[in-house]
């Protein structure tokens, strides 16, 4: 999911990240900061992201400093192996499904 939002949003902060998902999801999917930040510096370790310090705009209040990430190639072509696993696995169910009437 994160690198799928990347994909769409381009380089983006934490709670920005988390916001799209949760919209998306239409609150479906509640994000804990506490488990995005650790998934995000695993993904950026692993090197399907990079991540570098920015100003993010916070509406009224200003702006502050904020990590913005954006896909790397690996995390593209690794995006691409995500979607493809996540199609036959799809099939998969949907074939069971089917089967079921």
């Amino acid at each position: 999911m994160v690198l799928q939002t990347l994909d769409v949003l381009g380089p983006s902060h934490g709670y920005a990240i988390a916001t799209r998902i949760e919209q998306v999801a239409k609150g479906a999917i509640q994000l804990n900061m506490g488990t995005l930040y650790p998934a995000l510096m695993r993904l950026e370790q692993r090197g399907l992201l990079r991540g570098a310090w920015g100003i993010s705009d916070t509406g009224l209040r200003g702006s502050r400093k904020a990590r913005f990430y954006s896909l790397t190639a690996a995390g593209r072509r690794a995006l691409v192996a995500e979607k493809q696993a996540w199609a036959r696995m799809t099939g998969i169910i949907q074939a069971l499904l089917d089967q079921e009437g």
